[in-house]
């Protein structure tokens, strides 16, 4: 039987789903075919089977334990994707397994059990400690069939709400852990509907949209709290061959072994005597936690000057990667929301200014083999910011100069306007005593109340307004 047959049929199996593709397919090699005519016993009562049987074509019945009474065992009708059996030689069968037609099996046989049961969804070898931190925010816990569960980790990119990349990815390793391992994603689409909590957990739900021969496509949506966050549609392909072009020229930079590190930049800031030494010590203060990605910037840019709207830097996933393709695919789609919003940003910087950003939406499109965990230079630019808007979009290299996705992504942009707060409340306090209104609140949330009502209404101007209103 064809090998990428097995393969195919073996990844439609909700058992092995959870399997890292290096596991697939040694399950693909171990396992034999086993016909069976209809009447046949698969495995008798009592009986130690052969190993774990996965139904590749025809029916068969699961006749329950008997208890002397043959009218009430009960029975259980198996269809193609369906296994039955143990992983141990010495696993005693409880049921009767007769085939309802003509019926073809593949069995694992004993002592392959192990393979059924890996340390990740990305990696059978090794331990959790040696995985990389990035391998273990995109590893996800099967619950149920192409139901899977995610977490926000302590040490990952935190920004306030569930970065958007995790969405991304997460989401991506969701819908790849529902496809065979030898069709891997060329296009994503997602969007951004609510703002992701990073206390609590993700549960993505795989919706199968289509599979095909050399085609199949995934809607994935991310609900916490039972509310859809995050909705993406992914389309995954078999390695084909056909007309092949680039016109896209990669930039000419430097090395990346020739640029400093993020790390490096941060111990200039804080040793540079040019600087001055508020600023070195507010860099002191604040808290350094290396990003799961590391990054090496091709050039220099000012968060308090206007700058051309574009950037280049070359990154890569820390620590080594298993060489399973949907990882590095779901690597890249995670790092590809690093740093994106801010270049639409870039020709508005001023000093002072301060913006509030939201993700709207993201697109992939997938052209080569990636390998995450070496360099890849991400050139982005950002043609055009209207209407709150911003438009970003990014074309990935590979160090033989080859293109190896494109990125698009529309981001809500907006100045806050800077506002001293603390005259603000101490006129509205003000404009309360003259009203002869301050004896009417009780607590500092009715006084909070009345603020909301009077126009202050995000969360931190209340908070400010309640701390005036104890102190008076």
């Amino acid at each position: 039987m064809d090998r990428e047959a097995v393969i195919e049929f073996l990844g439609q199996v909700p058992l092995l789903q959870r399997l890292p593709s290096s596991s697939l397919m040694k399950v693909a090699e171990l396992v034999q075919f086993k016909s069976y005519d209809h009447g046949d016993y698969v495995v008798r009562e009592g009986e130690t089977g052969q190993g774990i049987y996965f139904i590749w074509e025809g029916q068969a019945e699961v006749i329950g334990p008997s208890n002397g009474d043959e009218g009430n065992r009960p029975e259980l009708l198996l269809r193609k994707y369906d296994y039955f059996g143990y992983g141990t030689s010495g696993s005693v069968h409880q049921v009767n397994v007769i085939a309802l037609s003509k019926l073809t099996c593949l069995v694992l046989p004993h002592g392959n059990g192990n393979l059924l049961q890996p340390k990740s969804i990305w990696n059978a070898e090794g331990t959790p400690k040696d995985f990389s931190l990035v391998e273990h925010i995109l590893h996800l816990e099967p619950i149920d069939a192409d139901i899977f569960r995610g977490f926000t980790l302590p040490d990952s990119p935190s920004f306030r709400q569930v970065f958007g990349g995790q969405f991304i990815g997460q989401a991506l390793a969701a819908a790849s852990k529902t496809v065979d391992c030898l069709k891997h994603a060329h296009s994503l689409h997602a969007y951004f509907l609510v703002a992701g909590d990073n206390n609590l957990p993700i549960v993505y739900q795989v919706h199968r949209a289509r599979d095909g021969n050399s085609f199949a496509t995934r809607q994935v949506d991310a609900k916490q709290n039972g509310v859809v966050v995050f909705s993406l549609m992914a389309s995954f392909q078999k390695n084909e061959v056909g007309f092949e072009h680039q016109n896209s020229l990669m930039p000419l930079v430097p090395l990346p072994e020739t640029l400093p590190s993020m790390e490096e930049l941060r111990e200039r800031r804080l040793t540079d005597p040019r600087l001055p030494m508020e600023y070195r010590k507010t860099v002191a203060r604040e808290k350094f936690v290396p990003w799961p990605i590391e990054i090496r910037f091709c050039d220099s840019s000012s968060s308090r000057r206007p700058s051309q709207p574009s950037m280049r830097y070359w990154f890569r996933a820390r620590g080594k990667l298993s060489d399973d393709q949907a990882l590095h695919r779901c690597v890249l789609a995670y790092a590809s929301d690093l740093l994106f919003v801010g270049v639409s940003l870039n020709p508005h910087r001023r000093k002072g200014l301060k913006t509030t950003t939201l993700s709207l939406d993201h697109s992939i499109w997938f052209h080569r083999t990636v390998k995450a965990d070496d360099w890849l230079l991400y050139s982005i630019e950002s043609p055009s910011a209207c209407g709150g808007r911003g438009f970003v979009t990014g074309l990935m290299f590979n160090r033989n100069w080859r293109a190896c996705c494109f990125i698009d992504s529309r981001r809500s942009c907006k100045e806050i306007e800077t506002v001293n707060w603390g005259t603000q409340i101490k006129a509205l306090i003000m404009h309360l005593q003259v009203k002869k209104l301050f004896h009417y609140y009780d607590s500092p949330y009715e006084y909070a109340g009345h603020c909301y009502c009077a126009g202050l209404s995000s969360y931190s101007q209340i908070c400010l307004v309640a701390t005036a209103f104890i102190k008076c």
